[in-house]
C-alpha cells in the first residue's frame, strides 16, 4: 500500500442528513464499512484526500481507525446529481490475499482498419481478482481489425491472477463500416435546402 492510500478515519455516532451536511461542510465525507460478517461501522473520512483516491476505479484504502488498521475496497460512491458533491461512500472490508468481485473499465487501444469504426458494446467486465492486486483497467487492442471483426469477453486477455465473471459470450467490441447515407436521406437534405432558400427569399 502506498502512503497516499493510508487514511485516518474518525468513528461517528451521529447520523441523519443534517449531521451529514455538517460533516461535508467541515470537509469530511460520511462513510460506512461493512463485510466479513461484521456490524457496519460508520466513519468520517478526510474529504480532499479521499476524493483524489477514488478517482481510480475500485480504489483500495488502508484505514487507520483509532490506531487499528483496516483494509477496505471502495464499493459505491454516492454523489449529488446536480453539484456532484460526494455525499456518502460504502467501503467493503477485505483481507490481503482474498479475492473480490469487481467491475473493471475497458480501454480500447490501437487503430482498426482504414474506413472502419470501433463500437464499444461493453464498457466494463466483471472479474474476480486479489483485493491487493486489482487492475485499474483492461486494455483491448483493435489494431488492424477489419469490418465484421468482434471481440467477446472470452477473447479478452485478463491480468494475471484474475478470472472472468461476465458471460464469456458478451460482445465487447464490434468493428464496422459507417453506413452510407441512403438516397432518401439525400432527397430529404435537398428538400430541406430548398425550403431554407425559399424562406430566405
Amino acid at each position: 500500500m502506498s502512503e497516499d492510500t493510508k487514511v485516518h478515519a474518525e468513528l461517528r455516532e451521529s447520523f441523519g442528513k443534517g449531521f451529514a451536511r455538517r460533516l461535508r461542510a467541515a470537509g469530511k465525507i460520511p462513510a460506512v464499512i461493512y463485510g466479513h460478517g461484521t456490524e457496519p461501522v460508520h466513519v468520517a473520512l478526510p474529504g480532499h484526500q479521499v476524493s483524489l483516491i477514488i478517482r481510480r476505479a475500485n480504489a483500495l484504502i488502508e484505514l487507520d481507525i483509532e490506531g487499528k488498521s483496516q483494509l477496505v475496497l471502495v464499493k459505491d460512491v454516492q454523489r449529488d446529481p446536480v453539484q456532484q458533491i460526494i455525499e456518502h461512500i460504502d467501503l467493503l472490508v477485505v483481507k490481503k490475499g482474498e479475492k473480490v468481485a469487481i467491475d473493471i473499465p475497458i480501454i480500447v487501444t490501437g487503430e482498426s482498419a482504414a474506413g472502419t469504426i470501433v463500437n464499444l458494446d461493453a464498457t466494463t467486465l466483471s472479474i474476480e481478482a486479489e483485493a491487493t492486486h486489482i487492475p485499474q483497467n483492461i486494455e483491448v487492442s483493435v489494431e488492424g481489425l477489419e469490418e465484421g471483426a468482434h471481440i467477446t469477453a472470452a477473447d479478452v486477455k485478463l491480468p494475471k491472477g484474475s478470472s472472468l465473471l461476465s458471460d464469456p459470450e458478451v460482445l465487447v467490441i464490434a468493428v464496422s463500416v459507417p453506413a452510407a447515407p441512403s438516397e432518401g436521406d439525400e432527397d430529404s437534405a435537398d428538400a430541406g435546402d430548398a425550403t431554407e432558400e425559399s424562406a430566405a427569399e
